[in-house]
């Protein structure tokens, strides 16, 4: 499955943006799906988890409360709505999918990535 990665920019502190993830398969409802982020100089994190229904999701503990993961299966796309945006929120985010029911949170888990989409967060 291909994965389209879209949304980034550049914010302030306190501000909200939406990513969407566009995958390219039907089959888009079998995959749990999840998204990471990479900030310059730093390993790959997991940040949130869905299942592939969208009734599980796990976050990072320092993006719950400000971040949701949702799903439309309908339209193959996934999405991060972040709000209360922190300048430590920076990073390229990646989407990602797991041929799999389950939601995972190690990177090794998933089998396709997106290209990432750079999300800027100025004080």
């Amino acid at each position: 499955v291909q994965l389209q990665a879209s949304g980034g920019g550049l914010v302030q502190a306190g501000g909200s943006l939406r990513l969407s993830c566009e995958a390219s398969e039907r089959t888009f409802s079998s995959y749990a799906m999840g998204w990471f982020r990479q900030a310059p100089g730093k390993e790959r994190e997991f940040v949130a988890a869905i299942s592939w229904s969208g009734g599980s999701r796990n976050y990072a503990g320092s993006v719950k409360g400000r971040f949701t993961i949702s799903r439309d299966n309908a339209k193959n796309t996934l999405y991060l709505q972040m709000n209360s945006l922190k300048p430590e929120d920076t990073a390229v985010y990646y989407c990602a999918a797991r041929h799999h029911f389950t939601i995972a949170t190690m990177s090794p888990l998933y089998d396709y990535w997106g290209q990432g989409t750079l999300v800027t967060v100025s004080s």
